[in-house]
């Protein structure tokens, strides 16, 4: 059955590239009215001039607080409403070893990934509440939201925090018909994508990556009334990947040589 989103407005952050530009696309497809939303301002106007439906642009950067009140209020302006938001921006961060980990990157990763999508979730309450109407929100959290790793330690703190915010968010949002959730892509190819994430995908269950329309799709039905009995549940859209066993020798995903991971470590 096809989503049908005609008459709703969506707001998409990150939407200059990768799982961002591919939600924007199919939502706009799909009928909605898209506010693109980007810190790199000709990004987000690509995304956006390249939409089948109406659109606009909003450069905007998702950790400033007067930054998120400008994007929303320019949706506002433009399409009278918001009725979906699609919290997706976010940044990897160096892969640096624990013990090295500058401060100043960790609190720029924080402040994109949680403290962006924490306001652009508040924003999203206040604008429901300004329409006395109802609405979703779907985040983009992360595999690593889910599972530990030895690297990537501040975005790994980062997407597990974004877990209390979908949890929060949907017990506070559905008794006034506002549901929160979230998607947790495995390795999908994106801006944030290292060099050998192709070589790491054959180990998943499916045995590829993953790509941006796929994500998309599981956002559009987050957002969606088919999904309006889901509330504070995170998506994985991961080819398996989640259900893999590191511990055992047909673990795919975890079929690392330890000698090799130890000893890059000491």
């Amino acid at each position: 059955m096809r989503i049908d989103f005609t008459g709703r407005v969506a707001v998409v952050t990150g939407a200059g590239s990768g799982i961002g530009a591919a939600t924007a696309r199919l939502l706009s497809a799909s009928g909605a009215d898209v506010v693109a939303v980007d810190i790199d301002a000709a990004a987000a106007r690509r995304t956006a001039e390249g939409l089948p439906g109406r659109a606009i642009a909003v450069p905007a950067d998702v950790s400033r607080e007067e930054d998120v009140d400008r994007y929303l209020d320019a949706a506002v302006a433009a399409f009278g409403a918001v009725h979906l938001h699609h919290l997706n921006a976010g940044i990897a961060g160096p892969a640096t070893p624990l013990p090295d980990v500058d401060v100043a990157d960790f609190d720029r990763v924080l402040a994109v990934n949680l403290r962006g999508p924490f306001l652009g979730l508040r924003g999203a309450f206040r604008c429901y509440r300004r329409q006395r109407t109802g609405g979703a929100v779907v985040l983009t959290a992360s595999i690593a939201s889910l599972r530990g790793s030895h690297d990537l330690l501040p975005y790994q703190i980062s997407k597990h925090g974004l877990l209390g915010a979908v949890r929060g968010g949907a017990m506070y949002g559905g008794p006034i018909g506002v549901r929160v959730n979230a998607v947790a892509p495995g390795l999908v190819p994106t801006g944030l994508a290292s060099d050998d994430l192709v070589r790491r995908g054959r180990t998943v269950p499916q045995r590829r990556t993953g790509t941006p329309e796929e994500v998309a799709g599981a956002v559009a039905y987050l957002l969606s009334d088919q999904a309006g009995y889901v509330n504070g549940e995170v998506l994985s859209v991961d080819g398996g990947a989640a259900a893999v066993s590191s511990v055992r020798a047909s673990g795919g995903a975890g079929a690392w040589d330890p000698e090799v991971l130890d000893s890059a470590q000491r």
